[in-house]
């Protein structure tokens, strides 16, 4: 197998992009794209560090997920979790970031490109709070590039059709993946049966 070697032999191979393809980018966040990230309820988070890539999914209601400070700023809270911290581990080395937004039932994602800090500014985090629970940190993310992504990818996979969701019964569990990895001692049918109560008492 021979690899493609350089940029010249890779862009020679695909050719030229469409004018779409270009006009579509901005260095802000037009009204058009303010509207995508609204509608949007998931996010997926892309960083690099000194420790490798990353990427990370987050979540929220839409409208929640992430506030828009102005056209060149928004504000992703980070939620409750693992306390692995691998994207704000690599954020702090390295800040370049990228996000990816899904939206169901549409076809179309859209993708933003920036540099971001950590903060845990208490009167910011509070301002981000649910339930009383503020997040412990706040990404502030200075974006760079956004443009959506055509829905090739949507429509292949079909991703938002019902009909084609894959039977999940099958599938190992968390408990399971855990038990496994572990020789048993972590994880476990007892890990599964308790996560629906201990993720819902967790969630922020």
């Amino acid at each position: 197998m021979k690899p493609i070697e350089t940029i010249t032999e890779l862009e020679t191979f695909y050719g030229t992009p469409s004018p779409a393809s270009l006009v579509k980018e901005t260095d802000h966040l037009v009204p058009v794209y303010r509207r995508l990230i609204e509608a949007s309820p998931f996010v997926a988070l892309a960083t690099v560090g000194t420790g490798g890539l990353d990427c990370s999914p987050r979540g929220d209601k839409a409208g929640e997920l992430l506030r828009i400070v102005d056209d060149r700023t928004v504000m992703l809270p980070d939620r409750r979790g693992n306390n692995r911290i691998d994207s704000l581990r690599n954020i702090v080395a390295d800040p370049r970031v990228a996000l990816l937004f899904l939206i169901p039932g549409s076809g179309t994602t859209l993708r933003v490109n920036g540099r971001a800090i950590v903060t845990a500014d208490p009167a910011l985090c509070q301002s981000f709070a649910v339930e009383g629970k503020p997040p412990r940190s706040v990404i502030v993310i200075t974006v760079e590039k956004v443009y959506f992504q055509c829905s090739r990818a949507v429509i292949r996979s079909d991703l938002w059709n019902p009909d084609q969701y894959p039977a999940t019964a099958g599938l190992p569990t968390a408990g399971q993946i855990l038990a496994a990895l572990s020789d048993d001692p972590a994880g476990g049918a007892d890990y599964d049966r308790q996560w629906p109560e201990r993720a819902k008492a967790s969630l922020w």
